[in-house]
């Protein structure tokens, strides 16, 4: 079986791409995240799911372009909200690709993440899927935390501080 993977985050890959591929998918990663923030921080880390993925053999797509313009119109002023919209703008665009590619079964990396918000990432996640005429996988893969975050670290991965965004920055190293 074939699966689009969103991939956030190069650390955020490495337990859901394991047990995707021990439940028999054939994976293929989608790296499309327009909302982190500063560019620097974006292209460091591509480039760590880039040589994370060589060392995995995943194969993964990278959208072209840094579409940050859309991403703060959607989030702009939206305050607790902008959250839902940052997922809204990925989500959408890998179930887009899912049905784009041929494939009909996407997931993300976000549903690791045990600093998101999970259960809204899985209902705009199969929001998403319906609208695109595709299927979500779900699995909660927070479960995996630990063992994602000690493998990063053994890997030397770049581990960022922040979800990504201009606000999470700004909560991160402000406090809130």
């Amino acid at each position: 079986m074939n699966i689009l993977f969103h991939i956030c985050c190069a650390p955020c890959a490495i337990f859901p791409l394991s047990r995707l591929r021990k439940q028999g998918f054939s994976v293929r990663g989608y790296f499309y995240n327009p909302n982190i923030h500063p560019y620097l921080e974006y292209q460091k880390r591509m480039r760590t799911v880039q040589e994370f993925s060589a060392g995995a053999g995943l194969s993964v797509l990278y959208r072209d372009g840094y579409d940050l313009d859309e991403f703060l119109i959607r989030v702009a002023g939206k305050g607790p909200g902008r959250c839902e919209q940052c997922y809204r703008i990925r989500l959408d665009a890998a179930a887009a690709e899912t049905k784009r590619g041929g494939s009909s079964l996407f997931t993300t990396s976000l549903l690791y993440s045990k600093y998101q918000n999970h259960d809204l990432i899985r209902a705009v996640a199969e929001e998403m899927a319906r609208e695109r005429g595709v299927e979500l996988y779900y699995e909660d893969f927070r479960k995996g935390w630990s063992e994602g975050m000690q493998e990063s670290k053994a890997m030397g991965l770049y581990r960022q501080q922040y979800c990504g965004c201009i606000y999470s920055e700004r909560e991160r190293y402000k406090g809130r």
